[in-house]
């Protein structure tokens, strides 16, 4: 009887505490805990449930992110091949795969890297072996000034170079003069011509200094070939080229330095500038002008080819200065022998006497043409 009365006052006491709640929350004084809202999905938004997206192809992502082509462009950078009609040999492939060329800190797309190449290290150190020559040939005529003559001319001359020799030798000097200009003109052109001239006509000089330096030069390779056949027989190594070479040409000690029709720093010019540095640049040059048969002209070999042929050509151009000032104004009769043929007794006596002392002895003749005769004085027969 006494457990029965207990259970009716707990389930009265149940029941008004359950009707006054639920009268406070009708009159408002308990605010219900809302509901969870469902969050609409934000179409910006993408909704990625692959863990590894660099998996998914094409159609996959573009389920997931519409209007996303990463897995195409991912395929292009990679230089993957793929089907093009057109009949050239990349047609296929969009973009180049990965490149890195010696001393970049990274690869990257082939043609960037070509392109950093150039612009970058290329440019710079040509740049500065150029500069580094014209200062040293400025400092040479500065401090030790033109090489005179210490006798006086004797009127007498010597028949040095026939009109075929001088004939081949200004195609090969005048045709190397061209295409130093216009390739100078196209490495440095935007940082030297650009700012002086401007957009407009820098492109017209750029345009016209490409279209020129590839005319002339299958002329310097053929000429150069001729040049070649010519003077070889007399640029050969002699025993007296190891002494002329040791003092420098008599700059370093004291005495007379003895050389034959060619002296050593002339051999060296004519082996590491003519044939080694311009045979490199002829060939890297007729890769770049698409005229060597058998030869696949992808972009990756004329990169290839144009940084060989960017290099030759500096260091060609840098070596030519020296040349190109003792044969003319660094040297008293130098330019006038090649210009006329002729040097003067005392000038040969001076700079080559091992090649004059042939000459007084008949080995090698004072006169070698029927215009050296006229010129000279001496019938041709009689020598």
């Amino acid at each position: 009887m006494k457990n029965w009365f207990a259970n009716l006052a707990f389930g009265l006491s149940l029941a008004a505490a359950s009707a006054g709640f639920a009268a406070a929350q009708n009159s408002g004084t308990i605010t219900p805990a809302p509901a969870a809202e469902k969050t609409a999905p934000n179409p910006s938004v993408p909704v990625v449930e692959s863990v590894d997206i660099l998996k998914q192809n094409q159609a996959e992502r573009t389920r997931d992110q519409p209007g996303n082509l990463a897995p195409t462009w991912r395929i292009v950078k990679e230089g993957t091949k793929n089907y093009s009609s057109l009949p050239a040999p990349e047609a296929g492939v969009l973009i180049q795969p990965k490149a890195q060329f010696l001393g970049q800190p990274r690869a990257t797309t082939a043609g960037e890297a070509w392109r950093q190449y150039r612009n970058g290290p290329l440019t710079k150190i040509g740049g500065w072996l150029l500069l580094i020559a014209v200062a040293g040939i400025a400092a040479m005529y500065l401090i030790k000034g033109p090489i005179k003559l210490k006798e006086g001319r004797t009127g007498r001359l010597i028949e040095r170079f026939t009109s075929i020799e001088r004939l081949v030798h200004w195609t090969v000097a005048i045709s190397f003069v061209i295409l130093a200009i216009t390739g100078l003109t196209m490495l440095f052109g935007k940082y030297v011509v650009l700012p002086l001239f401007g957009h407009t006509l820098f492109s017209w000089i750029a345009f016209a200094s490409k279209n020129v330096h590839n005319f002339v030069g299958p002329v310097f390779a053929v000429s150069s070939i001729v040049f070649f056949i010519i003077y070889v027989k007399d640029n050969f190594p002699e025993k007296a080229d190891f002494k002329w070479l040791a003092t420098a040409g008599g700059a370093i000690g004291k005495g007379h330095v003895s050389a034959g029709r060619f002296n050593a720093g002339e051999k060296l010019w004519f082996w590491g500038g003519l044939v080694v540095l311009g045979l490199i640049v002829s060939a890297s040059g007729f890769v770049l002008d698409m005229l060597l048969p058998g030869i696949e002209y992808t972009r990756s070999n004329m990169q290839i080819a144009n940084v060989i042929h960017l290099v030759g050509a500096v260091l060609v151009a840098s070596m030519s200065l020296a040349h190109i000032y003792i044969g003319t104004i660094g040297m008293e009769g130098a330019y006038e022998a090649m210009r006329t043929g002729y040097v003067d007794d005392t000038w040969a006596k001076e700079h080559h006497d091992l090649w004059y002392d042939d000459v007084k002895s008949g080995k090698v003749p004072r006169v070698r043409t029927e215009e050296g005769a006229a010129k000279v004085g001496v019938p041709l027969k009689a020598l």
